[in-house]
């Protein structure tokens, strides 16, 4: 299951955390997915009759979130209605560094875990709380699943085109910029805790909602500036010119940014308007804007003229900052993907082999490895719990 050139599970920079995760489905598994990717043991305790929502989002019979997001972690199944599950479970926590969690506010203070609670038991602990908008607010007991947030935090009403409805995306984009930025929360916490001679629980309030209204910039400064909303716009940009896709002969998409006047002077001598800055509509930045349809119109009357293959040589003679739309079936195949080894064959529960992204950075040249695919339901119980 390692990658080639991964680092020695000796040198893995959180090979002495263990973790404890307790949410379902994206957010949470996200964060400790990073955190298991880096070194750390990740129990996950999950419900043992179906185990983690995750495990249902499935493609002819296999898991497969679950075996992207579950990867290098441990199952533990446990009985958190019954007596002996939770006394499990607070054993689990008393070892802990960092513990995740996902319910709805309050659910951890009815499971008897609140934060007295928890102190007694491990003052030690970083405890993570994800929820759609966090633990305190006019929104506190509201549900929160991604595509709420997605919508309500200003994405939607910008992503699209403008004659056409806002657009959600096609993937968990708000659980997954939470579980980013709770990772880096967490391993903050638990660097100051480590220093600190009398630690005490500490507690990170994660809404799904803040982290991606922050990724969505200075909306509300240049609201406040201006008086306008940023606008669907496709794929043109709302801070340079040109950018956006364009069609080639044989059909496929390509993308191009050249914001940067190099770059837009080796374009417009490319398709033979090397005077087209001297272009009043072009010669400014904020021309560029303005008369952006004309821009797009001269850029794409060019490369509808050539195929997919005769672009990209276009751009890489001019050292053009633009390339190849590309869906998985082409990045499968992509030299980039293959040289880089950002993908590896992992054998499924029955005995077929699909692909799972590697480790998606290098630490010295060397990647952190998948030390093992995502487990089996309650495999781990015999390892974690043998001692009670």
């Amino acid at each position: 299951m390692s990658s080639p050139q991964s680092l020695p599970d000796e040198r893995q920079p959180l090979s002495d955390v263990l973790v404890i995760d307790l949410s379902r489905l994206v957010s949470g598994n996200v964060l400790t997915h990073v955190l298991a990717d880096l070194g750390a043991s990740v129990v996950k305790v999950e419900s043992p009759e179906r185990g983690d929502d995750l495990r249902a989002w499935q493609r002819q019979g296999v898991s497969t979130y679950w075996m992207e997001y579950s990867r290098n972690k441990d199952s533990v199944a446990l009985d958190l209605r019954s007596d002996d599950g939770m006394a499990s479970l607070r054993s689990l926590i008393a070892r802990a560094d960092i513990l995740v969690e996902n319910f709805r506010p309050g659910t951890l203070e009815k499971m008897g875990l609140g934060y007295d609670a928890l102190q007694r038991l491990n003052p030690k602990l970083i405890v993570v709380r994800i929820s759609g908008w966090g633990q305190t607010g006019p929104f506190a007991k509201k549900g929160g699943f991604g595509s709420l947030i997605e919508a309500m935090s200003g994405f939607a009403a910008m992503n699209g085109h403008a004659d056409r409805p806002p657009v959600l995306p096609p993937f968990s984009l708000a659980d997954s910029v939470a579980g980013l930025h709770g990772s880096t929360a967490a391993l903050a916490a638990l660097h100051r805790q480590r220093a600190n001679p009398s630690p005490t629980v500490q507690e990170i309030d994660l809404s799904l909602f803040e982290p991606l209204f922050s990724m969505l910039g200075p909306q509300a400064s240049e609201f406040q500036l201006t008086g306008q909303a940023t606008q669907r716009s496709g794929s043109r940009s709302p801070t340079h010119a040109p950018r956006n896709v364009y069609a080639t002969r044989d059909g496929r998409w390509v993308a191009l940014s050249a914001g940067m006047a190099g770059t837009l002077q080796r374009l417009f001598a490319g398709i033979g308007q090397p005077d087209a800055l001297k272009d009043e509509r072009f010669a400014t930045h904020e021309a560029r804007l303005a008369n952006i349809d004309a821009l797009d119109d001269l850029i794409q009357g060019h490369l509808s003229t050539l195929t997919l293959a005769e672009a990209l040589v276009f751009f890489e003679e001019r050292d053009i900052t633009a390339g190849e739309v590309c869906d998985i079936e082409d990045l499968l195949q992509h030299p980039y993907i293959q040289e880089r080894e950002l993908l590896l064959d992992t054998p499924t529960p029955d005995g077929r082999t699909v692909s799972v992204h590697a480790v998606p950075f290098k630490i010295n040249g060397a990647r952190p490895p998948v030390r093992r695919p995502a487990p089996a339901l309650g495999q781990d119980n015999d390892k974690w719990l043998k001692d009670r």
